[in-house]
């Protein structure tokens, strides 16, 4: 009789989660339907909207790089003698950020570079031009969520002063009540001395909001329809993008700019097995871009528990750059 033999089971094949799907299938599903922002910038994204900040009607990139320039030895001068790290939050190709670190290699003994974005290709690119342009400057790229990187950051008591930058009116592209939390979790990482500078895009004429967010090249098009392209390598979608129109509307309310693409016929798509029925005319939602007064930039800093140190505009007063400071956790914030 042959011996008895033992039979392994075969290991067990977990499907590990795919966020990019979830967040398609949630928002696709709900009415009206939506899809998340961040989901935008794949490399073929983020290679877009480096054209877009080049645009002429995009003044956001040329407004803000002109403060930044103009003052960013203020905005550095506190950090003199002390070790830093900058902590750059969507960083992009981080263009801006490499001003500020080089005026920052002036003040500082040590100066370590952390670029925060979901994006791979963005973080390389930011990194590789750092380690170009300023040798010698540590880099610690952080692939995750905003939230979860400052949770890593903050768990360190390294003694390291810190400078978080949210560049390019980045938290316009959060509803108010999400860019105050994000705000406050921010804070919540940081320890008295660290400093945050804040990019808030400001109220302006019409006219110039809609040529920056349908320019006249169709840059900003190619940029909403890579999004449904996207969909289509990763997810093995099936969108037609001659069935999608881009649409920038303005929200007074808000008020804000929005992005939407907006289907030019009846048509079903499928996702990840699952089919959805469009409406001609009917919208998906994908971007919005709050715009602020002066009154709304101090009103999140209290919120947030930040104390003013100033407010950088341009010559025009197009674009403000927040610099806050933490102070001792006197206000009762956890």
């Amino acid at each position: 009789m042959a011996p008895h033999r033992h039979r392994t089971a075969a290991p067990r094949q977990v499907a590990r989660p795919n966020p990019f799907l979830e967040d398609v299938l949630a928002g696709l599903g709900r009415r009206p339907r939506s899809l998340p922002s961040r989901w935008f910038y794949d490399s073929r994204g983020s290679r877009i909207f480096q054209w877009i900040a080049n645009l002429p009607d995009y003044y956001l990139t040329r407004v803000e790089r002109e403060i930044v320039e103009r003052h960013g030895d203020d905005i550095v001068s506190s950090f003199a003698g002390q070790r830093c790290t900058v902590v750059d939050l969507g960083a992009g190709d981080g263009h801006k950020t490499r001003i500020l670190l080089q005026r920052l290699r002036g003040h500082a003994p040590s100066v370590t570079y952390a670029p925060v974005d979901v994006s791979q290709a963005a973080l390389d690119e930011a990194a590789l031009r750092v380690r170009g342009e300023l040798p010698g400057t540590e880099v610690l790229p952080i692939r995750a969520a905003f939230g979860e990187a400052l949770r890593e950051l903050g768990a360190s008591d390294d003694g390291v002063a810190k400078l978080v930058l949210f560049l390019g009116s980045s938290i316009g592209n959060l509803e108010h009540d999400e860019a105050g939390g994000l705000l406050r979790e921010v804070r919540a990482a940081l320890r008295p001395g660290d400093r945050v500078l804040v990019g808030f895009d400001l109220v302006k004429p019409l006219p110039l909001l809609l040529s920056a967010y349908d320019d006249p090249q169709g840059v900003t098009r190619a940029f909403n329809l890579n999004l449904l392209a996207r969909m289509n390598r990763e997810l093995g979608a099936d969108f037609d993008l001659r069935g999608f129109l881009h649409r920038a509307t303005w929200d007074p309310s808000r008020p804000a700019m929005e992005s939407w693409l907006e289907s030019a016929r009846r048509q079903t798509v499928t996702v990840g097995g699952r089919s959805f029925d469009f409406e001609r005319g009917e919208r998906i939602h994908t971007e919005i871009s709050c715009k602020y007064t002066v009154a709304q930039v101090a009103a999140f800093a209290a919120e947030a528990g930040f104390t003013e140190v100033d407010l950088f505009q341009d010559e025009r007063q197009w674009f403000a750059d927040a610099l806050w400071r933490v102070d001792d956790r006197t206000d009762g914030l956890a």
